[in-house]
């Protein structure tokens, strides 16, 4: 018993051999299937990525095949109209190239597209990465060192003074009045250093370089032909963009409140749509993409920190509460200085959530979107004269990455984008009808107390618009119109800017300011 129960013990511990070679055969087929499997869908992912790769191509050809049909057809539906039409008619839109419409526009539109898409496809990758890397940074770095001596600096300054002197006396022949325009920078540049947090900190390179790109900037944009109309286009065409919002205005309130034209109702609701539309913008990525392009340029033109750079090159077309989200993960890392210039940029320049709403005053667009574009290097330039840079900064162009969207779908980044100006319009209002009402309490306590010592028609805004007439008079405003400017001065101090242009809108109207506009056109041209 013992032995048959030692040989069952035996027979229980030992496997079959003919067990094992099963298993191992049922391995082998399961690793043989396993491998197939992989395969199949090997294949069958290789396959999507073709037909998804093919498909993606046929797409692209597909567009640019119907992008050079439209294109022929309305060329020669230009042609016959040129041809035939525009004798017997009046001129249109398509008689002539005219490229501010019409055909003209098209072609700049669609070159500006494909020349773009040639540089960005083919040339950069095949030759411009090569030429930047051999020759444009390594002479560009020469160049740097080179023009940072203190010899080359001192003549380069001495020859811009003379620049800038020829320029001042062909421009002032006629009148030498309009030298008193140089006063009021000359005076701001030396309450700049007067008031430096460290003036021996200054890089006066940088304020340099930006006061003269601001210069650049206006006589591109303001004496030069060809800015002027560029400019004068691009507002236009922002105008008509914006005025768009009124449909919607118009189908949520009426036409009646849109029509007497009422604030709240004809004039704010346009930020909501801007909002949407800089959303979807910021979702495509085409607004960090723009922001990364114009802060680089500014960053080699003035020699400011990359963070600082963007974010100035964002206010032009951002708030100053929108654009420092481009940078949301730096922002604990920026020193004061960076922070200050982010601050004065915001302050400069007109936010485009709000361009639409000075436009409805009656303030031109052209000379707004010039002047915020103008004042992206003037900003920085005083920036740095304020509170110069004392600190290493701990971000560059090689670590920064903008915030990207976090909007799952184009469609929930456009109703966000129209949800986010919410609080922007409920800000703009409230701030409004406070500070309105309070400096009329403020008119009324001064306009008392004058009457009670015989001086009547003074009130407080009276008061404080005397104290910038010296301001607005260095400024090269004519000595008659002075009073009206400084009074919209100090009620864009004391109030804020709505209700700033919406009086200079109401004086424009009633030809208070119509001579000086004249003169400023006159002299722009």
């Amino acid at each position: 018993m013992k032995m048959e129960r030692g040989q069952a013990n035996t027979a229980y511990e030992i496997s079959d051999p003919s067990e094992n070679g099963a298993n191992a055969d049922n391995h082998v087929k399961k690793a043989n299937i396993s491998e197939s499997t992989l395969k199949s869908k090997s294949r069958t992912s290789n396959i999507k990525r073709r037909i998804r790769k093919a498909s993606h191509k046929g797409l692209n050809v597909g567009i640019h095949l119907v992008v050079a049909g439209y294109f022929a057809y309305a060329t020669y539906h230009y042609i016959d109209v040129e041809n035939n039409e525009c004798d017997s008619l009046k001129p249109n839109e398509l008689c002539g190239i005219q490229f501010c419409s019409g055909y003209g526009l098209l072609v700049l539109l669609l070159a500006f597209i494909y020349l773009g898409l040639l540089y960005f496809q083919i040339i950069k990758p095949k030759v411009g990465r090569t030429l930047h890397r051999n020759y444009i940074y390594p002479l560009g770095k020469r160049w740097k060192k080179f023009s940072r001596t203190r010899l080359v600096s001192g003549i380069m300054l001495i020859v811009l003074i003379i620049l800038l002197a020829i320029f001042l006396y062909f421009e002032t022949k006629e009148d030498r009045n309009k030298l008193r325009s140089l006063l009021a920078p000359c005076l701001l540049i030396l309450a700049g250093y007067v008031f430096s947090s460290n003036r021996n900190a200054i890089n006066w390179r940088t304020v340099i370089s930006g006061i003269v790109c601001q210069f650049i900037l206006g006589i591109l944009c303001l004496r030069w032909d060809v800015g002027r109309k560029i400019f004068e286009c691009l507002g236009d065409k922002v105008a008509t963009f914006l005025s768009f919002s009124d449909e919607g205005s118009r189908f949520v309130f009426g036409d009646a409140v849109i029509d007497d034209g009422i604030f709240a109702f004809a004039i704010l609701p346009v930020i909501f749509f801007f909002s949407f539309f800089i959303s979807i913008l910021h979702y495509w990525g085409v607004m960090q993409w723009t922001v990364m392009k114009l802060g680089w340029l500014l960053q080699q033109i003035l020699g400011t920190t990359v963070c600082e750079s963007v974010t100035s090159a964002a206010n032009i077309f951002l708030g100053m509460s929108e654009s420092p989200m481009l940078i949301r993960p730096y922002l604990t890392k920026l020193t004061s200085s960076e922070l200050h210039s982010i601050m004065s940029s915001g302050f400069a320049t007109v936010s485009g959530t709000v361009l639409a709403a000075y436009l409805s005053f009656g303030a031109s667009a052209a000379h707004l979107i010039t002047s915020s574009v103008m004042a992206a290097p003037g900003a920085l330039a005083f920036s740095k004269l304020y509170m110069p840079e004392t600190e290493e900064s701990q971000t560059s162009s090689k670590n920064i990455q903008l915030e990207k969207s976090e909007d799952s779908s184009i469609l929930d980044a456009a109703s966000n984008g129209a949800n986010n100006a919410i609080p922007i319009v409920a800000g703009i209002i409230a701030n409004i009808v406070a500070f309105v009402a309070f400096v009329a309490f403020l008119n009324g306590v001064v306009n008392w107390l004058c009457f009670l010592v015989g001086l009547e028609d003074i009130d407080f805004e009276w008061i404080f618009s005397k104290l910038f007439i010296p301001l607005v008079w260095t400024m090269g405003v004519a000595y008659e119109d002075c009073n009206i400017v400084a009074k919209i001065v100090a009620t864009k101090s004391i109030i804020n800017e709505f209700v700033a242009y919406e009086r200079l809108g109401e004086y424009i109207k009633s030809g208070v300011l119509e001579v000086m506009l004249q003169l400023t056109n006159k002299h722009s041209k």
